[in-house]
């Protein structure tokens, strides 16, 4: 009998979704073996792991299927749209026509989304299998999923770690090779938090680049997606930023695709600044997390770029996370619930916090937040081209970390998290684009760390070019977690 994880060749379920497609087109691979493949592998992994909160095996395979007869009857196959055939997991935020949206939410309804949100309908037009739904925080209001309505998900590396969130499920489904691309979002580091956790590329694009049915949380918040490949990112990338008429606000399309910029060499000699500590008083950064910013730092010299010593105009740290938690308080507007007592308690209170501001104080709080975004980010275009800084000041925590003190203060679980998301949040705040980068490993514990590099507004460009340069100079595509399958009960507290 043939192992569930065995596939003849040239399926590689760790391989890039790129060339997938790629293989698909050439007809050396038909869509539903490729789903089969991956369908294997959550059936063998994830009871172990719980990336998955919703399957629909036969929608798949009908999916697939579908993809298959297409690729017969293309009169020629580069006419197949970029990901045609490729599966896709949809983090549990937004809407699957058909499937039902959790929030994450034990206190949500299960019925069924009429229609698919605008970046699922831009997946399924770019020719992605839909995957099933991945779990994530209710609300993803914090950076892992330990929740009463779906369960406790785990890293592949070291199953009593979190792969952080609230994408969590995303980033399990794609280290553990359960999927080859995954969609994720990100509003305080939600795409490159579980990046950093699970050793995958995770890009935040510019506010605004990548748009939904609405704006939310005051455009915190970004759709993207995690991978094992600057170049899956960049043409994943051109899938989703697309012009929206429709959008509250919405800039042109490109006018190169980000899959071509990638290849360009980066401008001769970018002034790189360097913020290795900690942008929140108190948070202490890890030495393994510090020395991932030296590794980037070293080969970015090396390609004769110059390290600059200016330093980013930080604001204070009451400042920042009042004008971040003033916006971030209102992250479960809009979600209607059937019962709302289920809610957990740190949402509750969040919510609670949201309800005590008036409309006055709340629009002035915005206001503050814009300013402060506009005095970093015109101290960052006048200091630097490009920032490098840990993705998180910590090692992925273990599970269960963040419960402490939660009994008396539910935000405890907010406050607990800190350490995983004081690199990345400030740059929700400015809106500019950000991307985590598997640079290095801890020698002691063997866990991934992340290295997030940060450019000016709209330069998503640039910072392919610059991942590419550094995923040349440290490769990562042959890394393999030695997660298996029904090992942890990951959907168990």
């Amino acid at each position: 009998m043939t192992h569930p994880l065995v596939t003849h060749p040239p399926i590689d379920p760790f391989g890039s979704a790129v060339e997938l497609a790629a293989a698909i087109r050439r007809k050396e691979v038909s869509p539903v073996e490729v789903a089969d493949c991956y369908l294997a592998r959550m059936d063998h992994l994830d009871p172990g792991l719980n990336a998955f909160c919703h399957r629909d095996d036969a929608a798949v395979r009908k999916a697939a299927s579908a993809a298959a007869d297409a690729v017969v009857r293309a009169e020629s196959t580069d006419d197949l749209p970029p990901f045609h055939g490729v599966p896709l997991p949809v983090k549990d935020l937004r809407d699957v026509a058909g499937w039902p949206t959790s929030h994450g939410s034990a206190g949500a309804g299960r019925e069924p989304a009429a229609a698919s949100d605008p970046v699922v309908r831009r997946f399924v037009a770019a020719g992605f299998v839909l995957l099933g739904k991945t779990t994530t925080s209710e609300f993803g209001s914090l950076p892992f999923t330990e929740s009463e309505a779906l369960g406790i998900s785990r890293n592949p590396w070291a199953p009593d770690r979190t792969p952080g969130g609230s994408s969590s499920g995303a980033g399990v489904a794609v280290a553990a090779a359960m999927a080859p691309i995954a969609h994720a979002e990100d509003g305080g580091g939600s795409i490159r938090i579980p990046a950093s956790c699970t050793g995958l590329v995770g890009l935040k694009p510019t506010r605004g680049r990548v748009t939904d049915a609405t704006v939310a949380v005051e455009g915190l918040g970004s759709s993207g997606v995690v991978t094992r490949s600057v170049a899956d990112t960049a043409a994943a990338l051109d899938v989703l930023a697309r012009h929206d008429p429709g959008a509250w606000w919405s800039p042109p399309s490109p006018g190169r695709s980000f899959a071509d910029a990638m290849w360009a060499d980066p401008p001769a000699g970018l002034r790189i600044g360097v913020l290795v500590d900690s942008p929140l008083d108190g948070v202490e950064v890890d030495p393994a997390c510090a020395a991932a910013v030296g590794t980037a730092l070293r080969a970015l010299e090396s390609a004769g770029h110059h390290i600059v010593d200016t330093r980013l105009p930080l604001p204070r740290t009451d400042e920042l996370v009042t004008a971040f938690t003033t916006m971030w308080n209102i992250g479960g507007a809009g979600i209607a619930l059937a019962d709302p007592d289920r809610v957990e308690p740190h949402n509750r209170a969040l919510r609670d916090a949201a309800r005590s501001v008036d409309s006055w104080a709340y629009a002035e709080g915005v206001l503050a937040a814009q300013r402060l975004s506009r005095r970093v980010v015109e101290g960052f275009v006048a200091g630097f081209d490009l920032l490098v800084t840990p993705t998180m000041a910590c090692l992925p925590p273990r599970i269960g970390a963040w419960r402490a003190g939660t009994d008396e203060d539910p935000l405890m679980a907010l406050r607990n998290s800190y350490p995983m998301g004081v690199f990345t949040s400030l740059f929700n705040v400015t809106g500019q684009p950000a991307v985590s980068l598997p640079l290095h490993h801890d020698d002691a514990t063997g866990l991934p760390v992340g290295v997030q590099l940060v450019a000016a507004p709209w330069r998503e460009d640039l910072l392919l070019q610059v991942s590419r340069v550094l995923e040349l100079a440290h490769p990562w595509g042959d890394r393999r977690p030695p997660a298996r399958g029904g090992d942890h009960g990951g959907g168990s507290r």
